[in-house]
């Protein structure tokens, strides 16, 4: 199961999962562009959602596997569900969870990428830190997981996280495409983020065969509550 985090998180995310996850299938983490151990290029193409995808795409065929999982969490989802929209031959099922930037209306960015890669380059993680989904804003991760997240904070590349800001979240919203994503699907919805649950409402009216499971968390469910996240995918899985 390919494994995507979302905005400035990293594969620590998953901290609380992996072990779960490993009973019914292969977890593989991977890491954004500018996040964690990943490289940053310059090349802005090489952060578009296309260009994203066709990295996964390499990687499952570099593991040598004829079909797999996903699992996404926020910006993590609009990639990863994306695969599934052009990639369903491949994709057994997937899961993913909160994510306004996937299914919500695209929000523009004001200033020309150039100049929001020269702001957060000029002002390193120190304006980084500035952004809200930062890790260190995390209301309910458990402190096991906030913990590394915060120290994997520290590898985030201004310019990186710059260009994804740039040329990745723009043009993540898979909104008009709902009811072209075929393969089976679970949202593991945080309910306590509000602002979520007309995009949620959308999804189960929208996108073909839906399951949704809600939990009393936020935007982390994954790990704010993972002992239900992982009964709920470890079964879901189960049925593939």
């Amino acid at each position: 199961m390919l494994i995507v985090h979302g905005l400035l998180c990293s594969r620590a995310l998953w901290k609380l999962n992996l072990e779960a996850l490993g009973t019914v299938c292969t977890p593989v983490t991977v890491e954004l562009y500018g996040h964690g151990r990943s490289p940053s290029p310059t090349d802005s193409a090489l952060y578009t959602p296309d260009n994203y995808i066709a990295e996964f795409e390499a990687i499952r065929q570099a593991i040598g596997v004829p079909q797999w999982f996903l699992c996404g969490h926020s910006l993590g989802a609009g990639l990863s569900v994306r695969y599934a929209w052009k990639y369903p031959q491949n994709t057994l099922a997937h899961i993913f969870t909160n994510s306004s930037s996937a299914f919500g209306t695209p929000l523009e960015e004001t200033r020309p990428p150039e100049a929001l890669i020269k702001h957060y380059e000029t002002g390193g993680l120190d304006l980084i830190e500035q952004i809200p989904v930062h890790p260190k804003y995390g209301k309910w991760i458990p402190e096991i997981v906030k913990k590394e997240l915060e120290e994997d904070s520290a590898l985030l590349n201004p310019g990186g996280i710059a260009r994804t800001i740039g040329y990745t979240h723009p043009i993540v919203s898979l909104q008009h495409h709902l009811q072209e994503i075929t393969p089976p699907a679970l949202l593991i919805c945080g309910t306590r983020e509000k602002r979520f649950t007309p995009l949620r409402n959308n999804l189960v009216r929208e996108m073909p065969g839906i399951e949704v499971v809600d939990l009393e968390g936020g935007h982390a469910i994954n790990a704010e509550c993972h002992e239900e996240f992982n009964l709920a995918v470890v079964e879901f899985l189960g049925r593939y």
